[in-house]
């Protein structure tokens, strides 16, 4: 079947809080599906079955309605997917990358891009993945988590030294983009890093620290790419340094002798694997300055903005931006 017999249901926005990075992301995909030939038709499944009419207010200021979870089931559920073949997901974070639209996709029978149900939860739940990780002899940095409603800063603090040391790193159990993330030197840090976590996530993930340099491994079709190292010019690796122009720098492929960038690979394809990912994704790393690595995340919907890493990983495998949006939307078929 030819791209122009092929209606594409590009999904935007949704309700977590990375909904502005989603909104960029679904921009460049929106441009690379309307140059290959698709047919694209443009939704936020935060709106519902009212969606606006004009397609900019899909990528601009949220002043058209109120955003709520439930309008997720009336979108798809909608007349919107009556002619789609497939939907683009073009979402990040709780909601959409999380196995909860994917379910509803799947309930209404359309197909979508991405990984299934399960490991899209499994890569959400932070804890969940580094269990898998450990489980297949993936090196993952030393953790613990606080539940909501079992909040003990005492015994926390006590925890924190003898399971995991400091500096650690406190983050949101199920986000991603570095929301809600504080790294604590010492323990008078701590409360506050794990209430600002506790905003986003009732479950709060408190892990080891590994100093050093950070690095990023695409995964198409069961084949890693080459491995891209990030270097933020201050600070570490956060949301403004993630989505700013200029803030990082990138390497691709990354200076590293063949035998590590070899091993770091197979690595990632391993955890890529074992919460049983499909079609593309992006698994994380941190790497010590004895050469030593150790997997932080898998991300099963990366991002496609122009700062983005799986396109930067693509291009030098010589794949083109619209090369790598047509891969993932013929998968999915």
């Amino acid at each position: 079947m030819s791209n122009n017999n092929i209606t594409v249901a590009l999904l935007v926005g949704g309700t977590s809080p990375e909904r502005e990075v989603s909104k960029s992301s679904g921009k460049s995909i929106l441009k690379a599906l309307r140059d290959l030939g698709y047919k694209v038709k443009v939704a936020d499944p935060a709106y519902g079955s009212k969606q606006p009419q004009d397609e900019e207010k899909f990528f601009g200021k949220d002043d058209y309605t109120e955003i709520l979870n439930r309008n997720y089931i009336e979108l798809v559920y909608s007349s919107f997917f009556d002619d789609v073949d497939v939907a683009f997901l073009a979402l990040h974070g709780k909601w959409g990358e999380d196995g909860t639209i994917q379910s509803i996709l799947e309930l209404k029978g359309i197909k979508y891009t991405g990984s299934k149900i399960l490991p899209s939860a499994l890569a959400m739940d932070k804890e969940a993945t580094k269990v898998m990780l450990l489980h297949y002899r993936v090196p993952t940095p030393k953790w613990i988590v606080a539940q909501e409603d079992e909040i003990n800063f005492d015994e926390i603090k006590i925890r924190i030294i003898n399971e995991v040391g400091y500096p650690c790193v406190v983050k949101p159990n199920d986000q991603g983009s570095t929301v809600g993330l504080t790294i604590c030197k010492d323990e008078t840090a701590i409360e506050e890093a794990v209430n600002k976590a506790l905003k986003f996530a009732w479950k709060v993930l408190i892990e080891e620290y590994i100093p050093g340099r950070e690095f990023t491994i695409a995964i198409i079709d069961q084949i890693a790419l080459e491995v891209l190292e990030i270097k933020p010019k201050s600070g570490f690796y956060d949301y403004e340094n993630k989505y700013t122009h200029g803030k990082t720098d990138y390497f691709v492929p990354a200076d590293i002798p063949k035998e590590l960038s070899d091993s770091m690979r197979k690595s990632a394809l391993t955890a890529f694997n074992s919460i049983g990912c499909e079609s593309y994704g992006r698994v994380d790393f941190r790497l010590t300055d004895d050469n030593k690595y150790y997997c932080l995340e898998i991300n099963t919907l990366p991002g496609m903005t122009s700062t983005s890493l799986v396109p930067k990983m693509a291009k030098a495998a010589g794949m083109t931006f619209e090369d790598l949006i047509d891969k993932i939307v013929k998968n999915s078929l």
